[in-house]
């Protein structure tokens, strides 16, 4: 018999406090998957707005004390492109100076996967077991895309669940323009770009829009329903885990 895969979950705080639902579907899917995952507790903020703010000092001590709370997990799954890029991206070289911890970042950022790719490359899993249907599109997530290079593995996780029809969406790899502090210290260009991204998804005839990031949820379903529209933004786990229907 293979051996149990163990997970701890890092949930990220806009999941946290906006999305329980989005975390509740990961932790469905990974058991679903005979995935053990475990919660540490006292999870913060993983500091990214710390960090692009200029914070650095204090984006440090959020690493250093997030790269404690993981010490010893098997594997981290990250249900946001962006929070699992900052942990693979930045959290080494904001420990650099403290030699032990540089060390536990340097680890910590191997054994941390966004969810799409925990699914895909550590599982070997696709989303047949999903009861989700409908025509669905994909948005990418900037950090996902840009950060971490993936792009094929939400898309196929996507085509593999039998009763999803994905259309490809016209500019899937411009931003929605969330961007975190951008969308409130730059609204205005910030609607700008939201909108195109909303008339794309419109045209597509899809009945939600999938998404693996929080903050890209957030912006897009706040637009969705100042617009009243039809369409619904979904994180890729609720469509894996089949809660929802398009």
């Amino acid at each position: 018999m293979a051996a149990r895969v163990e997970a701890s979950l890092m949930i990220t705080c806009l999941a946290d406090t906006f999305f329980p639902e989005v975390g509740v579907a990961t932790v469905r899917i990974l058991r679903r998957l005979g995935v053990s995952v475990r919660f540490p507790e006292g999870q913060t903020c993983c500091g990214m707005p710390l960090f692009n703010s200029g914070y650095h000092d204090d984006a440090a001590a959020v690493a250093a004390r997030t790269v404690d709370l993981f010490a010893g997990a098997e594997h981290v799954v990250v249900p946001s492109g962006s929070c699992a890029w900052m942990v693979k991206a930045e959290y080494p070289a904001l420990l650099a100076r403290d030699p032990r911890r540089h060390a536990a970042a340097v680890d910590l950022a191997a054994r941390t996967r966004e969810l799409s790719q925990f699914l895909s490359e550590v599982l070997g899993a696709d989303g047949a077991s999903s009861p989700f249907a409908g025509k669905v599109t994909y948005h990418d997530s900037c950090h996902l895309l840009r950060g971490l290079g993936e792009r094929g593995g939400p898309r196929a996780l996507l085509q593999s669940v039998p009763g999803v029809d994905l259309v490809e969406l016209p500019g899937a790899d411009e931003c929605c323009g969330f961007g975190g502090s951008f969308s409130v210290r730059l609204p205005e260009i910030s609607a700008a770009i939201l909108g195109k991204k909303l008339d794309n998804v419109e045209r597509t005839g899809a009945g939600c829009v999938v998404a693996c990031d929080a903050g890209c949820l957030m912006q897009i379903n706040g637009g969705l329903s100042r617009r009243r529209s039809a369409v619904k933004a979904l994180h890729l786990a609720q469509v894996l885990v089949g809660e929802e229907r398009a």
